[in-house]
């Protein structure tokens, strides 16, 4: 019997760990019809071209996608939507890019630095923009979140920090960046509690081989590099979150681990407060009004 072919949407597949997550689906039975934003179509083109796998199972598109520009995510939408039709299904939203620079530079149409609206508000418009589609097709929602979230002790600095021009390290900018992501994670999750959608957040764990430390300038400790994993296993902890259905009691408890459990509300308290949710999770009105995109 010939299975259904599953659709994923996904950001931040070019390499790294969102690259090897598609690179494992791609060598299973099970037939997949992927959609992937890029900044850099060709490159990424190039780069799954040398992957081998059974095209008559799989398909693979590129679509040019900068996450840094708000305009851009809006194109990018209407091109995913234009692709499926009314009949096709999203399966799978894997929401994986991610930067780890200060906050030097704005984004493009956005008063925050380029790394907030890349690694949090591009991704959340862009679940906007294809929310119809996601709760038609009860799509499983899952953000790829950090442990880097416990970094952040007093989120009343983020409305200083994520400015251009704070000064702030790169190191604490991504745990505020990946704080707000699951801010706005949280916010998905009770939007869209009643659509037939799932929203996961989960962690890949410790991955030095990514190269995203890069652009923090930071030395790990021996004893935070023995918890290291590989790429391969960061990817498929995310892959994880695709098909885990042991979901605790508590709705709260969206986010799976790299070793495998869902954390504990004292673990994640930091972003269980909902007005705090609320406020890092604007609407798409809010958004497009902010960035000057018309209808």
């Amino acid at each position: 019997m010939t299975s259904i072919v599953k659709t994923v949407v996904a950001t931040g597949a070019t390499s790294g760990l969102g690259f090897e997550a598609i690179k494992q689906l791609l060598g299973q039975q099970q037939p997949y019809k992927f959609i992937l934003g890029a900044r850099d179509v060709a490159t990424t083109q190039a780069a799954y071209s040398k992957v081998e796998f059974d095209k008559n199972q799989h398909s693979v598109a590129v679509l040019p996608l900068e996450l840094s520009d708000l305009k851009g995510v809006k194109s990018f939408a209407a091109q995913v939507l234009g692709r499926l039709g009314q009949a096709e299904k999203i399966d799978y939203l894997m929401l994986n890019a991610a930067t780890a620079y200060g906050a030097e530079q704005p984004g493009v149409g956005s008063k925050w630095c380029q790394s907030y609206v890349i690694n949090h508000l591009s991704q959340h418009y862009l679940t906007h923009l294809l929310r119809a589609k996601l709760v038609a097709s009860s799509s499983r929602i899952v953000f790829v979140s950090s442990g880097a979230i416990r970094m952040v002790k007093d989120p009343s600095t983020l409305d200083t920090d994520l400015k251009p021009g704070s000064s702030v390290t790169p190191h604490t900018i991504y745990a505020d960046t990946k704080l707000t992501a699951l801010l706005g994670t949280h916010w998905w999750r009770r939007e869209l509690a009643d659509s037939g959608c799932t929203v996961v957040a989960v962690s890949p764990g410790l991955i030095p081989g990514t190269g995203l430390s890069r652009g923090m300038n930071v030395t790990m400790p021996p004893e935070m590099l023995k918890d290291a994993k590989s790429v391969a296993e960061g990817a498929s902890s995310i892959l994880a979150a695709f098909t885990r259905t042991d979901f605790p009691d508590d709705p709260d408890r969206i986010f799976l681990t790299s070793w495998g459990e869902w954390w504990g509300r004292e673990e994640i308290a930091v972003s269980l407060d909902r007005a705090l949710q609320d406020k890092w999770s604007p609407s798409k009105e809010e958004i497009e009004r902010e960035a000057g995109i018309g209808a």
